[in-house]
């Protein structure tokens, strides 16, 4: 006789968390795939360079949790469609500083509205509470602080 697996997939957090972002993502993904021909990892890194302004690729691949080879190829590719620019570093010649150019802006406030009206879709499905105390949990579990009042001012050279 075998032994009844109490097991609940549908229980399992892992599970859940990645099978609710992926569906979460895929939905979205059809703003930026289809509009600007971007991958996730593009995408991810034009908001970053959108949100806190001039970064390296070092400091975005710490913020994001996305590997330097994908972040590599993610910015190549936004340097080709001119999305973003590079510079090198004077004092460490293997870093450059990226930032949006105007058609990256651009690109990145029509995706931030975007997002923005997704984000309330989503929200949509709970009571303000509800939002709330996800969001202080998703924050917890990936070890993100809590937002200050408003998005960080951006460098703007």
């Amino acid at each position: 006789m075998t032994e009844k697996d109490d097991f609940s997939l549908q229980d399992f957090l892992p599970f859940l968390l990645n099978r609710a972002a992926e569906d979460a993502s895929l939905a979205f993904q059809a703003h930026y795939k289809n509009r600007y021909g971007m991958l996730r990892n593009e995408w991810r890194v034009l908001f970053h360079l959108g949100v806190f302004g001039q970064m390296t690729a070092k400091e975005i691949g710490q913020r994001a949790k996305i590997h330097k080879t994908k972040i590599s190829r993610a910015v190549a590719k936004l340097a080709e469609r001119r999305f973003v620019s590079r510079s090198r570093d004077e004092k460490d010649r293997r870093a450059e500083h990226l930032r949006l150019t105007p058609a990256g802006e651009a690109a990145y406030r029509d995706l931030r509205a975007e997002a923005q009206s997704y984000d309330a879709q989503l929200a949509a499905r709970f009571d303000p509470q509800e939002v709330a105390l996800l969001r202080r949990m998703l924050r917890k579990l990936a070890s993100i602080e809590e937002p200050v009042s408003s998005a960080p001012e951006r460098d703007r050279d």
